[in-house]
């Protein structure tokens, strides 16, 4: 069965149906599949029999099947015995670093967090044995689900027959071309690595990052500059050393969400609108062909310091005491001389007892008087009412477990958008699993909202398409589900929950998850999710 021949909706060796085609090209192909026995999203690759290098594809893939650090791509499966060979990996959600820089390039702080990341991994991969030697911006993925991943090692090198005789020296310059396009949204390296701009460059010597953009530290600078060999400067020699250097370096954590920070933020959104969701592509491709036409790079200006919505003025207080109107006579006639010497009397003796009152008062307050003669008796102040509880706009949504490291559920990052999308049947899902405690991998799934700032949570309303399992809210500031305090649980009912905070919690995040998911089938759903509260 050749790659040609190969349809949606085969299956292979009884259990992965390929759904979509996403790249084919260079005798293999890339699929979107479904492995029926796990009910998991997975990433197929075929290849066509003329392929020359199929059995050292799939050894590549076992032996990068043995790798543990989560960041990088899991590979499930490999064979090569029957009439058609595959690898089965991780299906990869998010946005990959290519697609971040079509706006702008992004914060340093955050380009270099981003880049020691990258940088651990490859050095775990080399002290397995194993190495990249093709990275570029389409290979480092900023995950829905928060957390960085690279994707293929081992086996993007064998698929273009790349070899070299120094492959850490080759993944350090790899990684410094990253970063050098994380800090700057130019790529350093060949045409055919990346759509982005060309960097400029002299003689075939690339400009330094701070040549290009304003704002890069001269100790971030100097890193890239031994990475590419731009300078005098001693080259750095593996990814470990690159790894090392950066941990020297400022550096920004970074965000739950996809969309790192760029070196111009743009405004704040104003009044009721739910920002537009990231797009999220599958990156589990090496090599995915660039888009002919790049986005232009635009950032709107940002929002001035101290910039505050534009509400009208509170009107001004107006004095407006209404003048008795004069006595008249029982004839009509004015009785002036008589009134008036009435009226004296009258205002000394109110004078004389206005002015008993307030020395009695003063002497009463005696303590309660604050400097600047103002009365601060407590008991005579009106205590400030509580602010009212209203429906709370959700800034984005992630999805959240708290699962061992070489076991991520990759399912539960599709699909997060529509549980705040005001419709009650959302379509987020965990994978099947073999009993109620997720066998053992984790210990909750499910998604993070973050409110865009902290705020004053008294109730979570959350829809529940199906019965059974543990629904819990968590609430807090950190962006860790162990770093969150948890607020109530309740059983998924098929209907609405509505866990209250009594007292309110106060956090930018609110983690609703499953600590237990239903006795059958140990699967979880969660609908429209709805935060109600008031300003922090």
């Amino acid at each position: 069965m050749s790659t040609s021949v190969i349809e949606p909706g085969t299956r292979l060796a009884g259990r992965y149906r390929l759904e979509e085609r996403i790249t084919d090209s260079g005798g293999s192909c890339l699929w979107k599949a479904i492995d029926e026995i796990l009910a998991r999203a997975v990433a197929v690759r075929t290849f066509d029999p003329e392929f020359p290098r199929i059995r050292e594809v799939v050894t590549s893939a076992r032996a990068a099947s043995r790798l543990t650090d989560p960041r990088l791509t899991q590979v499930f499966d490999a064979d090569d015995s029957g009439e058609s060979a595959y690898v089965v990996s991780e299906w990869v959600v998010g946005e990959n670093l290519e697609g971040m820089l079509t706006k702008a390039p992004l914060e340093p702080g955050r380009a270099a967090t981003l880049l020691y990341e990258a940088s651990e991994a490859i050095a775990a991969a080399h002290s397995a044995g194993l190495s990249h030697l093709c990275l570029t911006p389409r290979d480092l993925v900023w995950t829905t689900g928060g957390t960085v991943k690279l994707l293929g090692v081992a086996t993007d090198a064998v698929l273009v027959d790349r070899q070299t005789d120094d492959p850490a020296a080759e993944d350090v310059r790899g990684l410094g071309r990253m970063l050098y396009a994380a800090l700057t949204a130019h790529w350093p390296g060949d045409e055919d690595g990346s759509g982005l701009p060309a960097a400029p460059a002299v003689d075939g010597v690339p400009y330094a990052p701070r040549q290009v953009q304003a704002g890069i530290s001269h100790a971030v600078d100097a890193i890239v500059c031994r990475c590419l060999g731009i300078g005098q400067a001693e080259p750095l020699a593996s990814p470990a050393d690159l790894a090392r250097a950066l941990r020297g370096v400022p550096r920004t954590p970074l965000p739950l969400f996809a969309g790192l920070g760029h070196t111009q933020p743009p405004p704040r959104p104003t009044g009721h609108r739910r920002p537009a969701t990231a797009s999220t592509s599958a990156s589990t491709q090496p090599h995915r062909p660039p888009s002919q036409e790049p986005a232009p790079s635009h950032v709107p200006p940002p929002r001035a310091r101290g910039q505050r919505g534009d509400y009208p003025p509170p009107p001004a207080a107006s004095s407006t005491r209404t003048a008795p109107a004069r006595r008249r006579g029982a004839h009509g006639g004015d009785r002036r001389p008589g009134n008036r010497a009435l009226m004296g009397v009258a205002a000394a003796a109110l004078t004389v007892i206005v002015g008993l009152g307030v020395w009695a008062l003063s002497g009463i307050a005696g303590d309660g008087e604050s400097p600047d003669g103002g009365v601060t008796d407590k008991g005579r102040q009106s205590t400030q009412p509580e602010p009212s509880t209203a429906k709370l706009d959700v800034q984005g949504v992630v999805a959240a477990q708290d699962s061992r490291p070489n076991h991520q559920d990759t399912s539960i990052g599709e699909g997060v958008e529509t549980l705040i999308d005001g419709r009650a049947d959302g379509k987020w899902e965990t994978q099947s699993y073999a009993d109620p405690n997720f066998g053992r991998y984790s210990k909750g799934l499910g998604v993070m909202l973050d409110m865009g700032r902290p705020v004053k949570v008294a109730k979570v309303e959350i829809h529940s398409p199906s019965s059974g399992g543990i629904v819990q809210v968590k609430v807090g500031d950190s962006q860790s589900p162990g770093g969150l305090k948890a607020i109530g649980r309740q059983p998924a009912n098929g209907g609405v929950l509505n866990i209250t905070a009594n007292p309110q919690a106060t956090g930018q995040y609110v983690l609703v998850w499953f600590t237990q998911l239903p006795s059958s089938p140990h699967k979880g759903k969660l609908g429209e999710i709805t935060v109600y509260g008031s300003a922090g």
